[in-house]
């Protein structure tokens, strides 16, 4: 399983009154299969995970993948870490399903002939090979989430970041996801406000006002969120 690793890594943005902080100092060395990611909006959480493949760059400290330090190696980090967003338009960008996935094989495949095969062979392992030649536009919300990660883990990443990826989505399309999601090979993390979700995780971090306020098993760190959840 991959080695993630926070020494200190903090995050501040300047403010009309000085810094603000984003993420205080944090330490943590992540290596189960499934780490969730919990809290209030706003709490962090975000922040934590996108250090992990370079979309936030800690302002002190810092974060290594597999002994690579992400601020410095920042390539061949993106290379390891795939990631999913929120909302699948955010990475959804060509005309037609197998035209997206083959977009993120352009690197890695250089023959166009295999790059459509293979990109063939990724929809189908996600349910969507009968819609290769549609419009991604055509697509449900839960299947363009699925094509969103088809995209992704069509370079076959060795980890997968997952920021609230079904937050938009109904009770079938969140089930059907989740179901990929928690099926992968991959080391995940997982950002969610859906506490059944966290709660199939092997370990679960409760992020508060940018810092980590708990690190332990699911049920326990389900638990002591829900303490602090008015109501």
């Amino acid at each position: 399983m991959p080695l993630i690793e926070l020494e200190a890594a903090g995050v501040t943005a300047p403010g009309p009154d000085g810094d603000v902080v984003i993420l205080e100092p944090t330490t943590l060395r992540l290596t189960e299969q499934r780490v969730g990611l919990i809290g209030a909006n706003g709490s962090g959480k975000s922040t934590l995970v996108r250090l992990v493949n370079g979309l936030v760059t800690p302002t002190s400290g810092r974060v290594l993948v597999d002994g690579l330090d992400v601020a410095r190696e920042g390539a061949a980090v993106r290379r390891r870490v795939g990631f999913c967003f929120t909302d699948p338009s955010a990475q959804l960008v060509m005309p037609t399903c197998v035209e997206d996935v083959e977009l993120s094989l352009r690197r890695s495949v250089r023959n166009a002939g295999e790059r459509r095969r293979q990109a063939l062979a990724v929809l189908e392992r996600f349910g969507l090979g009968e819609r290769a030649t549609l419009s991604v536009h055509s697509l449900s919300g839960g299947q363009r989430q699925l094509l969103a990660l088809a995209g992704v883990l069509a370079t076959e990443p060795a980890i997968l970041v997952a920021d609230e990826p079904t937050t938009l989505l109904d009770l079938a399309n969140t089930r059907r996801v989740a179901d990929v999601l928690f099926g992968l090979p991959q080391q995940l993390l997982l950002v969610t406000h859906d506490l059944d979700l966290a709660r199939r995780c092997d370990r679960v971090l409760v992020v508060e006002d940018a810092r980590v306020r708990f690190d332990g098993p699911a049920d326990e760190a389900v638990a002591d969120y829900l303490s602090t959840v008015p109501g």
